[in-house]
């Protein structure tokens, strides 16, 4: 029997494991959650966990906030803890915040955003608190950048690589091109960490430079408040003088029109003073619904990168540098193994980390591919019932307007072609299947065909802007 490692000897203490429980529970529900309920609701709780696990009470801040998070959101918690926790009971208490509790465990600094009330067709005010670590009037909280959020810590892959080195131009030549630079993707692939990266690369260079980092939602927040409190000038003094606006999600403009007539107004003044303006969206600036025409065309008037879900590699790398920067050192093939179950994107694929490593805490063992395995039986389950090759097929046919039987004929004409094609790449982005399974449902075709389709595709979608969106678009349905 080969004898454990010393570094890994040390049992935790019952804080240690209390931490990590609730620190657990709080990364599954940033992935399950969408960010305005999770950063709203469950964000501002504070916990206290019992010394055995047996008991945690979560401290709210008010009436209304205990009772919408009992009947929202308890039971999914307390599931949640359950599994995490294995056979041992526990009860879960929610509690006024009488008093700051003993222990308090949040997420990593997230993008300020917040839940709204309606006012006209904008939203009103903010519900959640600022950032919390942050000193009061410290550099950090009046630019709301995340120093931990630099290009060195960011992973370079083939799915960030363009627009990594469109965000670095403009971090060091910012207002000369690519102005506006409006980065595209998915959740969880990395945009609000390059626009960290973008605006602390600046201020590493310029100290001077006004540089602001915000959440749209934080926008129209802002617009709600200088309305209600008649404090335009201000509100035209915080955002007309900036070096360098970093805006995130924009997406959360639609539908409300006075944010988007002073976005555009912002917008204008900014270029006009050759200021920089990043912005990131969940879709390019065309597939943008409810959004001004005008406005639309000036996001798409510089330059558009999109950022992809990260290729097998570069899934490894972030694995392994992750688990060293929290002290763990992960085996090449553990990080292989998690990398290739774990495909959709870096949140994802950090929740997973997070998970494996709280699990092998709890049992006490050394993290290993079996551990891997059973750290993330229910992620790994949810995610072979979701996409098969078959959903894959009738989503792309529906997508291009084809027949379901026309991805197993035997019919080539271009129509038809392409978009096959296109479902046998996905098929192999997607699901776990081999090259002959994959050929097999797609009407008896040898693995060589599918094989071909797949590098003819994977290549097109580096130089076609309008196949790469469309790709997105699908990827994006299939992932729910």
């Amino acid at each position: 029997m080969t004898e454990e490692p010393h570094r890994n000897t040390a049992r935790p203490t019952p804080a240690d494991a209390g931490q990590a429980l609730w620190q657990t529970c709080l990364e599954q529900l940033a992935q399950d959650l969408p960010v305005q309920q999770f950063n709203t609701w469950i964000r501002p709780i504070t916990a206290q966990v019992a010394p055995d696990c047996s008991r945690i009470t979560l401290y709210v801040a008010n009436r209304f906030t205990l009772d919408w998070v009992r009947a929202q959101y308890a039971g999914r918690i307390a599931a949640l803890l359950q599994d995490l926790q294995g056979d041992q009971p526990i009860t879960l208490e929610l509690t006024l915040a009488q008093r700051p509790p003993p222990v308090r465990r949040a997420l990593a600094p997230a993008p300020a955003s917040a839940g709204f009330t309606p006012l006209d067709a904008d939203v009103a005010l903010s519900l959640s608190a600022p950032p919390a670590a942050l000193a009061p009037d410290s550099a950090a909280q009046r630019n709301r950048l995340n120093p931990a959020l630099t290009f060195d810590t960011l992973i370079e892959g083939t799915a960030n690589r363009m627009a990594r080195a469109a965000a670095l131009h403009v971090a060091s030549m910012p207002g000369q091109h690519y102005n506006p630079l409006f980065i595209y993707g998915g959740v969880g692939l990395g945009k609000t960490h390059l626009m960290n990266a973008v605006g602390n690369h600046l201020l590493a260079e310029r100290p001077q430079a006004r540089v602001l980092y915000i959440h749209a939602e934080q926008f129209v927040s802002d617009v709600v408040k200088a309305y209600q409190r008649k404090t335009f000038d201000d509100f035209k003094e915080r955002y007309h003088s900036l070096d360098l606006l970093l805006i995130d999600d924009v997406q959360f403009f639609a539908n409300k029109d006075r944010t988007q007539e002073e976005f555009f107004n912002a917008f204008e003044a900014l270029l006009a003073k050759k200021s920089h303006i990043v912005m990131t969206s969940d879709t390019y600036p065309k597939g943008l619904a409810d959004i001004h025409a005008r406005l639309v065309s000036r996001f798409d008037s510089g330059l558009t990168v999109a950022m992809e879900p990260p290729e097998l590699e570069m899934r490894v790398a972030i694995l392994i540098n992750k688990a060293r920067a929290e002290g763990t050192e992960m085996a090449e093939d553990v990080a292989f193994f998690v990398a290739k179950n774990v495909r959709s994107n870096v949140r994802e694929l950090e929740g997973a980390l997070r998970k494996v490593m709280a699990y092998a805490r709890f049992n006490r063992k050394e993290i290993s591919i079996q551990l891997a395995r059973e750290a993330l039986r229910d992620l790994l389950s949810i995610q072979n019932r979701q996409i098969s090759v078959d959903n894959i097929q009738k989503t792309v046919a529906d997508f291009y307007k084809i027949k379901m039987a026309d991805m197993y004929s035997k019919k080539r004409p271009a129509s038809i072609a392409r978009p096959r094609q296109i479902a046998m790449y996905l098929a192999k982005e997607l699901t776990q299947k081999s090259l002959p399974e994959i050929g097999e449902l797609f009407g008896g075709r040898d693995h060589t065909t599918v094989l071909h389709a797949v590098r003819k595709i994977s290549a097109e979608r580096q130089q076609l802007t309008e196949l790469n969106q469309q790709l997105h678009v699908l990827e994006q349905t299939l992932k729910g």
